[in-house]
C-alpha cells in the first residue's frame, strides 16, 4: 500500500458562496466513502489566518515560507491505496466534490513506518 497526498490550493476552489454548503456536504461524503473503504488516513484545510513560520535547527523562528517557494494554501487528503490508479480515482471524486482539480503526489517509501 502506498500513501498519496491529494490537494488543491484555496485559489482553485472558486465557487459561488451559495454553493458552499453543497460543496462541503459533497466533500464530506467522499471522505466518508474513503473511511468506509479503509483508505482514509487524514484530511484538512490549512488555516490561512495563521502565518507560516520557518524554524531552524537552533530554534530560530522566522516568519514566512522558504523564499524560493510559494505559500501553501488550501485543503488536502492523505489516502493509503494499493495503486496510483486508485489514488487518481479518489482524486477524481474529490475534484468533483470540491469543484476543482486535485494535485496527486506519492509519498516516498519509509522503511521505518
Amino acid at each position: 500500500m502506498t500513501r498519496y497526498l491529494i490537494s488543491f490550493p484555496s485559489s482553485a476552489m472558486d465557487v459561488p458562496q451559495e454553493e458552499g454548503p453543497a460543496v462541503s456536504a459533497d466533500a464530506h461524503a467522499v471522505i466518508k466513502d474513503a473511511k468506509d473503504a479503509g483508505v482514509y488516513l487524514f484530511s484538512g484545510g490549512l488555516d490561512e489566518a495563521v502565518e507560516p513560520v520557518l524554524v531552524a535547527g537552533d530554534g530560530t523562528v522566522t516568519s514566512g515560507t522558504y523564499p524560493q517557494t510559494s505559500q501553501l494554501t488550501g485543503g488536502f487528503t492523505v489516502v493509503e491505496v494499493p495503486s496510483r490508479e486508485a489514488a487518481l480515482e479518489w482524486a477524481a471524486k474529490l475534484a468533483t466534490a470540491c469543484r476543482c482539480a486535485q494535485e496527486v503526489r506519492e509519498f516516498a517509501f519509509d522503511p521505518l513506518a
